[in-house]
Order: structure tokens, then C-alpha cells, then sequence
């Protein structure tokens, strides 16, 4: 059996006999777990390990772990800072923040691999425009240079961990004011000034495995949100860009994908737009729809992209905790998280 085009969630702690049949179906590719589902790491590692038994090749399995305000798993888990504290370590210390940057992607990647968990959305490419409240401290920094430096830093971490890389929210959410959680954002900006968002992810280059797309539409570029627009997952970002790895949609349920119609029309102009991978979260009804009306989608190359994500063989939770490395860098990042921040010009 293949990996399908269809990433969904659960609705908690444990898979139902009814979840089982629904992950079994040949249109579902992934799951991606939220804070419901987790207790424990322990429990969590017999989740996992449930999921990938359902069938081979192995489900992908996905979280977002990014730190600070949004870190699904905690209970048990490192504290991580987020991303703009790592930014303003840079602005003191380049080298201390690169080094930084570095082991934060490594606990992270490290200890979702101990649990079985694929990969992580991270890391958040957007620039800090000093606009979007949901970017925020999720970015690095407003320099697209110094997002470049220390993405990359953060990404060898993850690798050092064994965990692929997926690079968000392609080309840029940082400059609009409004969520597309809860809006259709509109980036009124000429193509031309686009051109520092999009720098992270030329730099980055192959070491990102995965890029996940903006509900946002740019106005010069197409009416489209980027997530369904050919001309950005296509012309842009396979083409220009030449990224070559898995193109994720971000959440379909969002608000901002309903410009598209019903769940199942979304994840067609989706995949039709260049996705190899949709996600439908909190929405089990459009899920099933998508699933009943899809059809039967095949997509060999977006097949040799997913398989390319699951994560590399690591140490299990007890092995990774008896470890010196993940006790020194534990230590040192709860040290870091709970330290006031710290106090810049801006």
C-alpha cells in the first residue's frame, strides 16, 4: 500500500477500533497529533507505535513543536523557547546564537524521535514584520539573512536528530496583519518586495524536506491563496526556488482555505495546485467527505517525496533521557526559557 495524499487527526489519547479502519483507508497518508492527544511520553509512544502499525509503508506521523506558545506536547517534555528569543540571542552573539539555534532543533527533533513522532512543522520561515499577531515570536527575526543562518542551524539540529525538515508558511505570513485561522489574510505587496520572505527558503535549499503553503493570497501574484495557486507551488516554488521535496497544504479547516468551497473541492484545487500532502484537522465529517469524493488519486513522485520523511532510527524515550547530551541541553534550554526576555531596541 502507498502513502496517500490525506493527513488527519485523532480525537484522543488512544486509536479507536473506528480510527484504525479510517487510517487503514488507502487515501490517508498522515496523522497529526495535538495536546489531546498526549498524556504522557510514554503514552505517546504507544500511540505512535499503534499509528505506524496500521499498516506499511508506515503512516507518516506529525506535530507541531515549534516552542513557545506552540509546543502540542509539554507534560514531560523540554520547555522550548520560541523562535524570537533565539533571534535576539543574535543580535548580542552571532556565534552563541547559531549554537543556539542549533541545539534547540536537536532536543526538539530529539525527543519527538524518542517517541516515534516523524517530523515536526518547523522551522517557521516567516519574517518578523512586526504585523502578524499568530507569526509573532514564532520567527526567528525580521533580517531574512539572519532567519536564513539560523534556520539553518536549527535544521542541521534536527538532522543531527534524525528528523526531516519542514520549512512554513511558503511565501511569507509575516506581513499581513490578519490570522488565517480565522480570515482570508491579503498581502497587497508587489512581487518584487516579496522577494525577502522568500530568501530563507532559497538559501535552505535541499536541506528542507518539506515546505508547508500560506493561506494568504498575494494580489500581484494571483487571487489565489498561495496553497492553491499553481503559479506559487509550481512556477515558484518547484521552479524557481527548484525545491524538491514534500509540498504540504497548511489546515484546509482553516478559514482561510474556505475561499475554495466544500472540504472536498479544497483538497482537489490543493492537489491540482502542486500538494502532495493536505491537511484536514478538527473536521472528522470533511475528512470522511474528502476521503468518499477524492477518488483514486495516485501520485508516484509525491509517493518517493513522503516515504523520504520518516524519521531516522534514534535512541528510545529512557535511552534518550540516560543521555549526557540530552541532560546538558535540556538543562541549558529550560535555563534560557525561563529567563525573562531579553530587552532590545527595537
Amino acid at each position: 500500500m502507498t502513502l496517500g495524499p490525506l493527513m488527519l487527526d485523532l480525537e484522543g489519547a488512544e486509536l479507536s477500533p473506528e480510527e484504525r479502519e479510517l487510517l487503514a483507508h488507502p487515501l490517508v497518508g498522515g496523522v497529526i497529533l495535538f495536546k489531546r492527544n498526549a498524556e504522557t511520553p510514554e503514552q505517546l509512544a504507544a500511540l505512535t507505535k499503534a499509528i505506524h502499525e496500521v499498516r506499511t509503508p508506515p503512516l507518516l506521523i506529525a506535530v507541531d513543536q515549534e516552542g513557545g506558545r506552540v509546543q502540542r506536547f509539554s507534560d514531560g517534555f523540554t520547555h522550548l523557547p520560541p523562535a524570537r528569543s533565539i533571534g535576539r540571542q543574535y543580535d548580542l552573539d552571532e556565534t552563541a546564537a547559531k549554537e543556539l539555534a542549533r541545539r534547540v532543533g536537536w532536543l526538539m527533533a530529539a525527543e519527538l524521535r524518542g517517541i516515534d513522532v516523524d517530523i515536526s512543522f518547523a522551522p517557521v520561515l516567516d519574517l518578523d514584520w512586526g504585523m502578524s499577531e499568530v507569526i509573532g515570536d514564532r520567527a526567528f527575526h525580521r533580517d531574512a539573512e539572519v532567519v536564513a543562518i539560523l534556520a539553518s542551524a536549527y535544521v542541521a539540529g534536527m538532522g543531527d536528530a534524525g528528523m526531516a525538515a519542514t520549512g512554513k508558511h511558503f511565501p511569507g505570513h509575516g506581513a499581513v496583519f490578519a490570522d488565517s485561522h480565522d480570515a482570508l489574510p491579503v498581502d497587497r505587496r508587489r512581487y518584487a518586495n516579496l522577494s525577502e520572505d522568500m530568501l530563507p527558503y532559497e538559501r535552505l535549499g535541499e536541506r528542507l524536506a518539506g515546505v508547508m503553503a500560506a493561506h494568504v493570497v498575494y494580489t500581484d501574484v494571483d487571487e489565489q491563496p498561495a496553497g492553491y495557486s499553481q503559479r506559487w507551488l509550481i512556477d515558484e516554488l518547484r521552479g524557481r526556488v527548484d525545491f524538491r521535496g514534500v509540498v504540504f497544504s497548511d489546515d484546509l479547516n482553516m478559514e482561510g482555505a474556505a475561499v475554495a468551497g466544500s472540504m472536498p473541492e479544497r483538497a482537489a484545487l490543493a492537489l491540482e495546485a502542486g500538494c502532495d500532502m493536505i491537511l484536514v484537522c478538527n473536521n472528522r465529517g470533511g475528512a470522511c467527505a474528502v476521503l468518499d469524493e477524492l477518488g483514486e488519486y495516485v501520485s508516484p513522485v509525491s509517493q518517493v517525496r513522503l516515504v523520504r520523511l520518516h524519521g531516522r532510527h534514534g535512541p528510545s524515550w529512557a535511552e534518550l533521557l540516560d543521555s549526557e547530551q540530552w541532560k546538558t541541553c535540556s538543562t541549558e534550554i529550560n535555563r534560557l526559557y525561563d529567563q525573562p526576555p531579553l530587552q532590545l531596541d527595537a
